[in-house]
């Protein structure tokens, strides 16, 4: 299992939905930050957003088990292979991520109990 890159692309507002539906003074996701990077594999990464980390954690799975060798979907979502590009679910400022499959292998930090 090999470890995950996880880039915050960019935090948005979608301006016409917040207007008609959110709170005074809505604005862009205030817990990440564009350029922010974290690392995962089977485990949601510390100080990443828990419902981010539900809408993306299969394709960070996927990449750490080798989805990198072939491209999601047929081929027909993304063109570079070991690239994953998703969102939160927040569908008032959702925040864009790219996953990125890394040569870094997992090691598991903590005792397996059996």
């Amino acid at each position: 299992m090999k470890k995950v890159k996880i880039t915050v692309l960019k935090t948005t507002l979608d301006e016409e939905l917040a207007k008609e539906f959110g709170v005074e003074g809505l604005t862009a996701c205030p817990m990440l930050k564009e350029g922010q990077v974290f690392y995962a594999d089977y485990a949601k990464p510390d100080g990443l957003c828990d419902e981010a980390w539900k809408a993306m954690y299969q394709y960070a799975f996927a990449l750490s088990h080798g989805a990198e060798n072939g491209l999601f979907y047929y081929g027909d979502w993304i063109r570079k292979p070991g690239v994953a590009i998703c969102s939160c679910n927040d569908g008032l400022r959702p925040v864009i991520f790219k996953l990125e499959t890394t040569d870094e292998i997992s090691k598991i930090d903590y005792e397996p109990v059996r």
